[in-house]
């Protein structure tokens, strides 16, 4: 697929997927919902792909659906000929990342509101700039979160602060963001780009199998009793011990140096 409304690229161990319709603040459309499915999947297949970064050109994050084009459509169809709509269409982007073991790693640059929120929410860490404001809007407009943000969000900040943002609708700046722990980082807008790439590299250069098993292991514990968990742990680790950075780590602390992981 030829890249437009997304800009796929990789530089070195770390891909970069960018909302890009900065003069729509980065609204969703159908095309741009294709193109991110196929980005994802890029970066999931290339095993020199360690760390995915998730961000918006411009000076918006994302501002969720493109609200002038839904205005403009015209009559609705049924409920029958609909009732598939979402799975096939923005739900394609949730499950997509749900099979993404690389960390995921959102740098919100600017803001992020309904659908462009529950983006956010779906990445696995968040760095925001001074200048990113967050909303849950879809009440303002008589909906509910329907990309899964009444999933995620009571996961990241808990049930009644999450509960506040989607019935009130209200927009929270990035120090608030923080404060509730929606956010891991916030940093000054003009080093956003640095502290991502920062952080993403650091990652990057950690052991990448043990990485991606303990993000499996942490999502999927959610739902599962603690002897179903234990268990699951086993097994992650018997195949982290094969590895050669399971070697490489405890011979690099013997030598008192940093370990030099591969990923194998």
């Amino acid at each position: 697929m030829e890249f437009q409304e997304v800009i796929y690229s990789r530089e070195d161990d770390v891909a970069t997927m960018a909302l890009n319709r900065p003069e729509a603040l980065n609204a969703l459309t159908p095309r741009m919902v294709d193109e991110l499915v196929t980005a994802i999947e890029e970066a999931k297949q290339d095993n020199e792909v360690k760390v995915v970064v998730l961000t918006g050109a411009g000076r918006g994050f994302c501002s969720g659906m493109d609200v002038r084009a839904v205005a403009a459509r015209g009559p609705q169809a049924s409920l029958v000929e609909r009732r598939n709509e979402m799975r096939e269409s923005i739900h394609r982007v949730p499950r997509a990342l749900a099979g993404l073991d690389k960390p995921l790693i959102g740098s919100i640059n600017g803001a992020a509101a309904g659908a462009g929120m529950d983006m956010a929410s779906m990445c696995d860490l968040r760095i925001a700039s001074n200048k990113a404001k967050f909303a849950m809007s879809y009440v303002r407009m008589g909906l509910i979160p329907g990309d899964g943000g009444c999933y995620f969000l009571p996961r990241i900040i808990g049930m009644a602060r999450a509960l506040e943002l989607i019935w009130t609708g209200r927009m929270i700046d990035a120090e608030e963001a923080l404060r509730i722990g929606y956010v891991n980082k916030v940093v000054p807008h003009q080093e956003l780009a640095a502290a991502t790439r920062e952080l993403a590299t650091q990652l990057a250069r950690g052991p990448a199998i043990a990485i991606q098993l303990a993000k499996r292991l942490a999502y999927r514990g959610l739902y599962m009793d603690l002897n179903t968990a234990l268990e699951a742990a086993e097994t992650a680790q018997l195949i982290a011990r094969s590895t050669e950075d399971a070697i490489e780590g405890p011979r690099a602390w013997v030598e008192k140096r940093e370990p030099r992981f591969k990923g194998k």
